[in-house]
């Protein structure tokens, strides 16, 4: 007897490979993914602007970064001593406003580079409603934990992102025309909403994925929503907020993602890497410095030869690691 909703994954026939740029930008769940690429030493540029949530903020991220676009002073809001953008996320505030400025122009000018070679770009929506500053009237992609009083919540419709997006599927098969768009929704609930709420905004995010797969572009979709959902379905598999998948959760659709993306032949290359930055991420103190030599040069013959077969993959981290565990 099956105790799961179980479901089979249509392997795309599009496959990452190490030489493919891989881009996520999105809502957290975005950057739990992410990690995973990181790890395996994928070349990755995760959420650039920081967290984003709804897919009007998504588009003004990527469309600031597609054209080059240069954040002033006039861009920036100051509350309760600190400097921000409501274009990014917390990390980049300051009481330092040319700080602020450098953080987000370095961070776009970087993203500008990496999206120009990418060739995968998985985007996740986690909400379709949205917060207005009313004093700019701009819709925010994060309200810095300023009054709520100052903002109006509104629920965006399907034909209102269908409208935006397919726009902009437009312009970035023009510019990016070997860039493969890969629609998710995050499986993270936005309880704010309340539990009909949620239900009402996920669905409307459907919506209209569902019509833009059939944009000219042929984005693809990945259900990491129905995995948490249909098929793992147990709050076990939550963290302790019971929002957010946990990360037995995270790497389930990690390997579901594989299997749909991913050549055999990528997936042993993974598995190789992800022992030699596994063990790299281990502190070694007190061991027997033999041992250690011994661990270490063990590691460091595995990255010779995976740098010989494949130049392209970035070690230069765990082969300086391990070079400072034989000398020390």
């Amino acid at each position: 007897m099956e105790f799961r909703t179980v479901f089979e994954i249509e392997p795309s026939p599009l496959k990452i490979k190490y030489s493919d740029p891989v881009m996520l930008t999105g809502s957290c769940f975005a950057s739990g993914i992410g990690s995973k690429f990181e790890a395996g030493r994928f070349p990755v540029l995760i959420n650039p602007a920081g967290t984003i949530y709804n897919p009007v903020s998504v588009i003004n991220t990527l469309e600031s970064i597609a054209d080059g676009r240069k954040y002033g002073p006039g861009d920036l809001y100051f509350h309760d001593g600190l400097w921000l953008s409501f274009d990014h996320y917390t990390d980049f505030s300051s009481p330092e406003r040319d700080l602020v400025l450098e953080r987000i122009n370095k961070s776009a000018s970087a993203a500008g580079e990496f999206m120009s070679k990418a060739s995968f770009l998985f985007i996740t929506f986690g909400t379709a409603r949205v917060y207005r500053f009313k004093e700019s009237g701009k819709i925010v992609s994060n309200c810095h934990k300023i009054p709520s009083d100052r903002f109006t919540r509104e629920l965006l419709a399907a034909d209102k992102i269908i409208s935006l997006w397919y726009k902009f599927l437009d312009k970035l098969k023009l510019h990016y025309p070997s860039l493969n768009v890969i629609f998710t929704i995050s499986p993270v609930r936005h309880m704010k909403d309340g539990a009909h709420g949620n239900q009402v905004s996920k669905s409307i995010l459907f919506l209209a994925v569902e019509e833009l797969l059939n944009h000219p572009s042929s984005p693809g979709y990945f259900p990491a929503y129905e995995i948490i959902m249909d098929d793992l379905r147990d709050y076990r598999f939550y963290e302790a907020d019971m929002l957010h998948p946990s990360k037995q959760a995270v790497d389930y659709i990690w390997k579901e993602l594989m299997k749909c993306y991913f050549s055999s032949e990528t997936v042993e290359l993974y598995s190789e890497i992800l022992k030699i930055t596994r063990a790299a991420s281990h502190k070694i103190r007190g061991r027997d410095p033999d041992k250690v030599k011994r661990f270490s040069e063990a590691f460091l013959e595995k990255i010779s030869i995976l740098n010989t077969r494949y130049p392209g993959i970035d070690l230069g981290n765990e082969k300086a690691y391990f070079i400072s565990l034989i000398d020390s």
